[in-house]
């Protein structure tokens, strides 16, 4: 089995791009992130996973390995194909799929193509009380990420704000009854979830209204 590939990108389609490894071309189905991260004609390292059918052998490239390892939590929702994986990869970061997951938004899921309200509702119903956790590797300094683009990945360094700490029951409802004002004002769930959440996690004795004042806050901050 392939796992990694490092060489150089040939070539780069809506869907896939192809690595030239000592002159052995590997077609590697990705993301739209990750093949944002190529340039044609230069070294890439990209993660892989081989997906072997009757009929095929297929190869699925990430950036970084907490991409790939969101690619391996979902593909195992039924109903959800490596495929539909990519669509749902190339619009959601991993940090803001826990942020999807850990809010119940079935709305970020729905915008990646091939996915319905029905299978959006399965996703974040089977995977609500899983943690989709950074692999070692993902935190080492000479992440794949860095390979890619030449730059520093900094997707990682906000997974902490993307796990929702154990909460007790009253200051989870406080919690959802913040979240749903929010929402009702025109803010969107995930983002209103990440907020309240946050405020949450600063102040853990505040109520309601201040909750929602404390998140309206970070808006504000964010707006400035």
């Amino acid at each position: 089995m392939i796992a990694k590939l490092r060489g150089v990108v040939d070539t780069l389609g809506s869907d896939y791009c192809i690595i030239d490894v000592n002159g052995v071309g590997y077609l590697v189905f990705a993301s739209a992130k990750t093949l944002s991260k190529l340039v044609r004609g230069a070294q890439a390292a990209l993660l892989v996973e081989t997906i072997v059918r009757e009929d095929s052998i297929s190869l699925f490239g990430f950036a970084d390995a907490w991409e790939k390892e969101w690619f391996l939590t979902l593909t195992k929702v039924q109903g959800v194909g490596a495929k539909v994986c990519l669509a749902i990869l190339s619009v959601l970061s991993p940090m803001q799929l826990a942020q999807a997951v850990s809010a119940q938004d079935k709305a970020s899921f729905t915008r990646a193509a091939g996915v319905g309200p029905k299978l959006a509702a399965r996703i974040v119903t089977e995977l609500k009380d899983k943690i989709v956790t950074i692999p070692m590797e993902a935190s080492m300094k000479s992440d794949l990420s860095s390979t890619v683009d030449g730059t520093a990945n900094t997707e990682t360094e906000g997974y902490e704000d993307a796990l929702v700490e154990m909460q007790s029951e009253d200051n989870s409802m406080n919690i959802d009854d913040a979240v749903s004002a929010l929402v009702n004002l025109g803010y969107q769930r995930i983002e209103a979830y990440r907020a309240v959440n946050l405020a949450a996690k600063n102040n853990p004795e505040a109520d309601v209204p201040n909750l929602i004042k404390l998140a309206l806050k970070e808006f504000a901050t964010k707006e400035v």
